[in-house]
């Protein structure tokens, strides 16, 4: 049976342990932390549980997919429930926004605002629509070796198709006329770590997908899927050592054939790593040699995401809380943007997200008590932002001011009685994320599809990649299907070596 080593527990990690688990070989799942889960991490203090990363749900039938090609029920590992209304956005000085995935709901909605956006909106879906179902089939599901991957008359066809060259907020703009729909269809690229204003038009297939398919909650948060996953992998046979980082992965002839812990040179026929590329070149890859064009120049000028600042409040009140999710925007939103991505600076009117799993789980707070999670998008440490202890309560403190003044939880820091928080450093330290960026390598067009690191490395036979900064990018659907399209590239390589 045939050794292969899988370097990180996150999402991308695991999802590709259990596919290559289930197809007979022996698969070992190196972590550095104490839990699986990557940045889907978890912090379980006073009663409180916290998903650290991702929380939002989108596209349940990829989560389930991991599940059920390898014979398991998705049921019994991630059960979820659909949530409506989907997300509730904030307007400094204006009406809330319920967004509903029920077309009944939506429509009442539009039309309260005009008919003639309403027509804008369903034009939008059905444009977009088409685009996304081009670029399921041609880019997001396929994965890119050689420049014939990519350059050949079909790609070339179905990219013209795509009409990528527009910034999402201008094709956006074409659709709909009203400023605040405008906002509510743009800000979702912020979930893969890119400016609404310069992010291709592509992107505004993330809020198209949430109206389609929904939002939808896994019981007892998030961090369920990881759990579920490494529940599944050992079922089936796996291997976790957590607590083990990776020191080195070792490069002979152009091969990798195993890593380096600190208990010495462990060998393997394949190797998967699911650490952040950028950090992997640098970090695990030390003789620039092996790496092929990421050179340390080459990895310092590539463009990276943003990062965010959560804070983690445990409430011993409970609120009047109407939506899991909850948008509140700047006043002025692309400044707020431009602060970010091109000033690289704190805005001083940031927009930020509100998560509130203890609405609808009670099993994540102690009876009575309310656990919000508070996201607020912020620059990559590259660009200059210092963290320290005065910057860090400054900014603290005028995102409260902003949740006090705004938002239901007016007397929010009368009840906090457990508190953490997370900066781009924070991101850095414990999960590897290169510059702090939360979402690894910025999905620009230059930095997507064949120009995205590959999901086979180019520069080492038995090497392969997965997660956020590989191809096709970052979001948990996303990495989850960077980890197939990395197992098909392993099993296409060992087929031909039988």
């Amino acid at each position: 049976m045939k050794k292969i080593i899988v370097i990180g527990a996150g999402a991308a990690g695991l999802a590709v342990a259990i596919r290559l688990q289930h197809e007979g070989y022996n698969v070992h799942l190196y972590e550095k932390n104490e839990q699986v889960g990557g940045k889907m991490y978890q912090i379980k203090e006073k009663g409180f549980t916290f998903d650290v990363g991702p929380t939002i749900v989108m596209m349940p039938e990829i989560y389930r997919e991991v599940f059920e090609q390898c014979g398991k029920d998705p049921d019994q590992y991630i059960p979820m429930k659909k949530v409506d209304p989907m997300l509730s956005l904030n307007f400094p000085n204006e009406e809330t926004f319920n967004m509903s995935s029920d077309l009944v709901s939506l429509t009442s909605l539009l039309e309260g605002i005009s008919d003639q956006d309403m027509q804008g909106y369903l034009e939008y879906l059905a444009s977009i629509y088409k685009r996304y179902q081009i670029a399921k089939k041609a880019f997001i599901m396929k994965s890119f070796r050689s420049f014939w991957d990519f350059y050949n008359p079909r790609s070339l066809i179905d990219g013209f198709r795509l009409h990528t060259f527009n910034d999402a907020y201008s094709s956006i703009s074409k659709f709909v006329k009203d400023e605040r729909l405008r906002k509510a269809l743009a800000f979702q690229t912020l979930y893969i770590g890119v400016s609404p204003y310069n992010g291709p038009s592509l992107y505004t297939i993330i809020p198209m997908i949430e109206l389609i398919y929904g939002i939808w909650f896994i019981e007892g948060g998030m961090y369920t899927l990881a759990t579920g996953m490494a529940k599944a992998f050992e079922e089936l046979g796996g291997t976790i050592h957590l607590n083990t980082p990776v020191k080195e992965i070792i490069i002979e002839n152009k091969q990798a054939t195993g890593i380096r812990t600190e208990e010495g040179v462990i060998p393997s026929d394949y190797v998967v790593c699911n650490a952040d590329f950028p950090y992997a070149m640098k970090s695990l890859l030390p003789d620039e040699k092996t790496r092929g064009k990421y050179t340390d120049k080459k990895i310092d000028k590539l463009d990276y995401s943003c990062s965010c600042f959560i804070l983690y409040l445990g409430l011993d009140k409970k609120y009047p809380v109407d939506s899991l999710h909850m948008i509140r925007f700047a006043e002025d939103f692309e400044k707020n943007i431009n602060d970010i991505f091109e000033d690289g600076k704190l805005p001083d009117d940031p927009s930020f997200y509100i998560y509130v799993p203890s609405s609808i789980d009670g099993s994540l707070a102690p009876e009575g008590h309310e656990g919000v999670y508070i996201l607020v998008p912020v620059p990559e440490l590259s660009q200059g932002v210092d963290w320290n202890d005065t910057t860090t309560n400054e900014f603290r403190q005028n995102v409260l001011d902003l949740v006090k003044e705004e938002t239901i939880f007016s007397d929010i820091e009368d009840h906090i009685v457990y508190e953490s928080l997370y900066t781009p450093k924070e991101f850095k330290q414990n999960f590897n994320a290169y510059n702090g960026a939360t979402f690894g390598l910025k999905p620009t067009l230059k930095q997507s599809n064949y120009y995205r690191p590959h999901n086979k490395f180019d520069y080492a036979d038995n090497l392969y990649f997965c997660g956020s900064s590989t191809h096709p990018g970052a979001g948990v659907p996303i990495v989850l299907t960077s980890a197939k399209l990395a197992a098909e590239e392993l099993l296409k390589d060992d087929k031909k070596k039988k």
